[in-house]
This record gives structure tokens, sequence and C-alpha cells, in this order.
């Protein structure tokens, strides 16, 4: 492991604190390339506009039209946490807009797959709906599409993933990685992009004289055709849009972390649904003072449990409710099937490791990318393996699973996650490319696909796999490096600084604060028997650390890598390390 410095360009630093920023943060901004105050203005006034995506338009006047009209919407949403958020905005947000008939409908991970199918389409169609809107998905749906034209159902397809070589001959497509989209933030979440769907409606009602500019409470529902009214608030979904936008571990850019941290102003000041509300109580987390991290580590997790092991209706009903008890009630069924997650995932963890060693030589260095499989693995947990693999190992890793799903058990379904420099869904592209056949399908982003194989192809998938790996991927690229802020001052080793820190939104592509430099550990112990505890001596004073799922020793002097955190103890918070990696020789 190697241990490196950002690049702090204090021209950058210099402007921030003549603006008044506080020094510690002017640092760490500017080194994330934050360039003027006015970049850190998260005023919803600064998002990007919504005519500058393709397709929202468009998009708007279908949807009014259709709200004109009476007509019945279908959402058609993902199983992870970015598609029950945005099919939650979708469903909230056209109602407040005035639409009378809205449902939803969420595939199942094992029987249905991902995304809008031909039999998910005919399902729609069943339910009387006119139009089918998916959220989250659909990009890369052509023959779902297809169906569902067929079957006389206007279709506007949002998503946010990376097209395919041919488009759905949906009505309307709204996504910032279409071909001819000029929209600046390409990272944008499944459920941001719904939200600027619903901005755009907004306006395209305003101009119709449905709503007038003065904000209030919205139409009753099927009231479009009525005098103009206050428009309706949609920052009351912000909280949503947050949500989404962290556990789907998008890139944090400048509009993404505007969402964030509208939704977090809104969570602190207790303005949320009350399903947030509630798994914020059940996952133990004080949602006055809530953060990024609350959103991919407590709240993420177990709404993302239903869509691995039970049904994401769950999880996206428990964001729809105003009823409190409901929501108490779903969000304690919603922990419990996250508990249940993690002990599947412990098992499987501790198997995968033990096939991922397998295939490492003694002395030699990991397979340039690594793939395992095995019979007992449960795919709807396969992903956050692969995560855990990736990590150990610093390579691109996919975790195959058996398929669930009827006379489907000859078929495996993997997950990969990848490392910085390894694009994995342009991977797998060349892959199947080479080996025609072997891929039945696949889809993804840069840091995260996935794919479904025969499992007679494992071997080859495996081996094409790591092929590819080796042509992509230098020496360098294969040895993990921690990127850090440099040493920390003896003057911000303050609890008060600890939450300013935890109060700014950080996540991916805007790396929470992490320092480094060389300490003196006093001394160690295990805790639980996988956790590091130590005591520690930085700049000459004692401070206490720990470095979770860590167990070896560490020598007397060490160069680590750090986060910061406050620890209470009798009353009295102070603050400690949290550990990240150590650079030991």
């Amino acid at each position: 492991m190697k241990i490196i410095a950002r690049d702090i360009p204090p021209r950058s630093v210099w402007a921030l604190e003549q603006a008044g920023v506080h020094p510690l943060l002017a640092r760490l901004y500017a080194s994330r390339g934050v360039l003027g105050k006015d970049e850190l203005d998260d005023g919803l006034a600064r998002l990007l506009p919504p005519a500058t995506l393709r397709g929202t338009q468009e998009a708007a006047v279908l949807l009014a039209d259709a709200i004109r009209d009476n007509k019945r919407l279908c959402i058609v949403a993902d199983y992870d946490c970015d598609g029950a958020t945005a099919c939650a905005v979708a469903v909230r947000g056209l109602r407040l807009l005035g639409a009378a008939h809205v449902s939803y409908l969420v595939p199942d991970r094992v029987v249905d797959g991902y995304g809008l199918t031909p039999p998910i389409a005919e399902r729609v169609a069943a339910t009387g709906a006119d139009m089918l809107i998916t959220v989250d998905n659909g990009i890369a749906s052509v023959e779902g599409v297809a169906a569902a034209k067929a079957r006389g159902l206007a279709v506007l397809v949002t998503d946010h993933h990376l097209p395919g070589p041919e488009l759905p001959a949906a009505d309307v497509l709204v996504n910032p990685n279409q071909p001819g989209c000029a929209f600046e933030s390409k990272s944008i979440a499944g459920v941001g992009v719904m939200f600027y769907v619903l901005l755009a409606l907004r306006a395209e009602l305003r101009a119709r004289g449905v709503f007038d500019a003065a904000p209030g409470a919205g139409p009753a529902q099927g009231a479009a055709a009525a005098p103009a009214v206050p428009q309706p608030k949609l920052d009351v979904l912000l909280p949503l849009v947050a949500l989404g936008t962290v556990a789907d571990v998008v890139k944090l850019d400048a509009n993404n972390r505007r969402l964030v941290a509208q939704g977090l102003r809104r969570i602190r000041g207790g303005q949320m649904p009350v399903g947030l509300a509630a798994l914020f109580k059940a996952a133990g987390r004080a949602s006055a003072v809530a953060t990024a991290f609350d959103f991919g580590f407590a709240l993420g997790p177990r709404i993302n449990a239903a869509g691995r092991l039970a049904d994401m209706t769950l999880g996206i009903e428990c964001l729809l409710t105003d009823d409190a008890g409901r929501a108490d009630a779903l969000a304690r069924t919603l922990d419990g099937i996250n508990r249940q997650r993690r002990d599947i995932e412990g098992d499987m963890r501790d198997q995968a490791l033990r096939l991922a060693e397998s295939l490492i030589d003694e002395g030699a260095l990991p397979p340039a990318a690594i793939s395992v499989f095995d019979a007992g693995f449960h795919e709807g947990v396969v992903g956050i393996v692969a995560s855990r693999l990736k990590d150990r190992f610093h390579r691109p890793t996919f975790v195959f699973a058996a398929s669930a799903a009827d006379g489907k058990s000859h078929e495996l379904k993997g997950s990969g996650r990848s490392i910085p420099g390894f694009h994995l869904r342009d991977a797998l592209d060349l892959v199947a490319k080479r080996h025609p056949g072997v891929l039945l399908r696949f889809g993804g982003h840069a840091m995260a696909a996935g794919c479904t194989i025969a499992r007679e192809h494992f071997g080859t998938f495996e081996q094409g796999m790591a092929q590819v790996a080796r042509e992509w991927l230098a020496a360098a690229a294969l040895t993990r490096q921690i990127e850090t802020d440099g040493p920390l001052a003896r003057e911000y080793m303050r609890v008060d600084l600890v939450d300013t820190l935890h109060r700014e939104v950080w996540g991916q592509g805007f790396a929470p604060p992490t320092f480094s430099e060389e300490v003196e550990v006093i001394s160690q112990r295990l805790v639980g028997e996988k956790h590091l505890a130590l005591k520690l001596r930085h700049q000459g004073q004692p401070v206490d650390g720990m470095w979770f799922s860590h167990t070896e020793p560490l020598p007397s002097r060490v160069k680590l890598a750090f986060r910061l955190d406050a620890d209470e103890w009798q009353g009295v918070r102070r603050v400690r390390f949290l550990v990240e990696g150590a650079e030991v020789d």
C-alpha cells in the first residue's frame, strides 16, 4: 500500500480563504478542484437548468398532456436504493403536480432480472395503464420498450446508465449519457434525472396556466384543468433525491453536491417523509445531525436489502407512506432484512475470500482481475461481496451466483466492482466481442457492472476478464494507493472542527477528508476479534484510534492514513482517528 498526498493548489487555497472559507476547509476544497467560493454555493438557484437535460421538455409535454387527459401512469422502478427513491420521487411528484392515477411496479431481482423486459411491459399493460415511465432503467431495454409500444402504451424512459449500441424506441428518452445531451452532470443519479423531469413538468404546467409561480400545496389530484393555483413545492422531494444520489455512489460533482446538501438541510430541520425518519430511527442514527455517510452506510443498505433478499416494494412503500405507524413497521422490517443480509454476506465473504486466495500462488501477486463462483452464493449479495474482495485485493472483481429463477439454474448472475483506471462496462464489452456467446447480458458503469453467463462459460469469462485487465492495467494501477490530505496540524485536533467536517457533503469523487503522517503506536489490542483499537501519539499528543476490520499488529512507528471522528466517554467528547491504511516497509 502506498500513501500519497493530494496536490494542494496554493492560489485556490488563498482565493477561498480570502472569500472567508475556513483555512482547513479551503485546503480540502482546493485539493478537490474547487477554484472559488461560488462553486460552494449550494442554493437551488445554482442547479443546472432542466432545459439542458435532453428530453426533459418533450417529457414535460408528454406528461402534462397525460395529466390533462386523466391518463393512467405506471412507474417501472429498479430494485436498488436509487431505483426505489426515484420511484418514490416520481409517484409523489406526479401526484403533487395533479396526476390522479399513478401506480408503480418493481421487477423482482430473481424472477424478472434487470430493467424493462417484455414480460414487465405485459404486466404494466395488464394493469390498464396508458403510459409507462421507467426510472433508473430503460436505456438498454430495446425489446421491453418495443413490447410496451406494441401494447399501445406511451413510454417515457428516464435513466442515467450508459446506453448500448441501440437506443429504445420510446416516445421520449431522458438520460444525460444519451448521444447529443449537453447536460454537464453526466453523473447524476436516476433519482436526480426524475427530479429534473418533474421540474420541467412543473414549468410546462405553469406555462399552460395550471399553476402560477407562487409556491403552494398544489392542486388536488385530477385538478389540472382548474384555474391557476400556486405551484407545488418540489423541494419536499429533495431528501429522497439526496438519499438515492449518495446510495448509488455516483460522482459528487458540483450539481450532485447541491442536491445532496439541499436534502440534508431539510432532513436536519425535520422536513422529510415519515419513512425516512423511521429509517433513521431503525438505524440508530440522529436525523438532526444527518450526514451523507448516513445515506451510504445506514439508510441505503436497509432499502437495498429489500431488493437483495425480499421485495423492493417494502422499501418503496416505506418511502411513500405518510402514516408514521406504518413507516415505523416497514423500517423495522427493512432493518431485520438487512441483518439477515449481513449474515449471508459474512458467510459468502469468507468463502469468496478462500476462493480468491486459491487463485494466488504462494509469494505471488493476485491475478489482474478476480472472478469467483460458488453454488451456495446468493445472487442478491454478490455485488457487496465483490466490493469486499475488490477492497481486499485491489483488483477488478466479479462474484457469481447461480440464478434462482425457474428454469435458469444453468445461468450465473455476476456483479462486478472495479478499481481506478479500469472501466468495467467497457471491459465486459471487449470480453463479449472476443468471446461471442459467453455474455448473455451485461451493463453498468465504469466502477460497477453486472452480467449473466452460462455456467459452462465461467472459465472462459474468468480468463477473458483477466486478460483484458492485464492489457489495460499497468503495475502502478495494481498497487493500492490511498490519497490523503497530508498532515493534520495540531490546532485542528478539535471536536468542533470534526463536527464541521461531518456537516459537509463528501462522497464518491469528492472524497471525505483523510490525513496522513507518521505516529507512534503506544499500545494496540483486538476488539471483538476483528478490530484493532489503538493508543497513538500524534505530534507529541495522545489520541485514540480504531482500525475496523483489521487484525494485524502495527510497528511502534508507522505512517497512517486516517479520518477524524469524535468519541464520547462519560459525557466528554474527544477526537479519535479512524485508520484507513498504513504504509509499512
